[in-house]
């Protein structure tokens, strides 16, 4: 059967208008993506401003994009907490809408044993019949989901795959490995798509293709064909606009550069600020080298 997820998925950014959530700029935004040959959407997640969502609004930013993309690619809702019974709540409603996957962040601050994230993500999967994508992010969670329990949490029907953060290409190869062919192996970060998806990961859940779509989805197709020498390029290409994304943390930069190419304002929630002055331009000059702006 395959992996279920993969290809060049954005981690889309909710944009703001004077404090509210900019329903009119989302549209757009997702209208520009799926233009773009991105294969998937996760509204809602680190790069959504989860935190500072109010679940009104997060539940709301979620069936605005089922209703937007219109089943044309899938929409991976995010939908984690760190109480189980919230994690819940969010992914029922997730399933409820209409969104074809949950992708699920390791519960932060409360730093589960392993044990503890495996009953989680099994409690949330038996009670929620969605697809649902594990996170592994341990810089901003404090944990770390180890290949052993990705490998049991791997058995569970409807977990499906992981989006893969901690920075480890060989804990992906462990992954992989543990997890077998037709577990979705993503990476959660943008510079390791070349390299994971050359050890047989499946794709991308993307903060660079917010403002290059169609560069990180060539580069998905590209390795994917088999092409490597071409893709190699592509990866060189990228890494310069993707550091550039990362400059303060993240959202912060990809909207600033969604705001330098006019598709949304430059507005963010605290305890994030905008960019200081010099890394707004260091920004800019990697927009302007990439050709995304004059």
């Amino acid at each position: 059967m395959g992996a279920m997820f993969k290809g060049a998925i954005v981690a889309i950014a909710t944009p703001f208008k004077k404090g509210k959530v900019d329903e009119e700029a989302l549209r757009g935004l997702i209208e520009f993506q799926i233009k773009n040959g991105t294969d998937g959407i996760v509204p809602c997640g680190t790069t959504g401003e989860s935190p500072v969502l109010s679940h009104k609004e997060h539940d709301r930013v979620i069936e605005i994009t089922v209703n937007a993309v219109k089943k044309r690619v899938p929409v991976i809702a995010g939908t984690g907490s760190n109480s189980t019974d919230e994690c819940i709540r969010l992914t029922r409603h997730a399933y409820e809408v209409g969104a074809d996957g949950a992708l699920i962040v390791a519960p932060y601050y409360n730093r589960p044993t392993q044990e503890g994230l495996y009953q989680h993500y099994k409690l949330v999967a038996e009670t929620v019949p969605i697809p649902i994508i594990v996170y592994n992010i341990p810089s901003r969670t404090g944990v770390n989901i180890t290949p052993d329990t990705m490998a049991k949490l791997s058995k569970i029907k409807n977990i499906v795959g992981v989006k893969e953060a901690a920075g480890s290409l060989q804990q992906m190869q462990e992954m992989i490995t543990a997890c077998g062919p037709n577990f979705s192996v993503l990476s959660g970060d943008d510079f390791f798509t070349f390299p994971l998806m050359c050890i047989g990961g499946h794709g991308i859940i993307s903060v660079a293709s917010n403002v290059a779509p169609a560069a990180v989805a060539e580069l998905v197709d590209t390795i994917a064909a088999g092409k490597f020498k071409k893709a190699k390029e592509l990866h060189y290409k990228l890494t310069p606009l993707v550091n550039s994304l990362f400059v303060e943390t993240n959202p912060a930069p990809v909207k600033a550069a969604l705001s330098m190419m006019g598709m949304i304002q430059y507005e963010i929630r605290l305890p994030l600020v905008k960019l200081s002055d010099a890394n707004y331009e260091k920004l800019k000059q990697a927009m302007k080298a990439f050709g995304l702006i004059k």
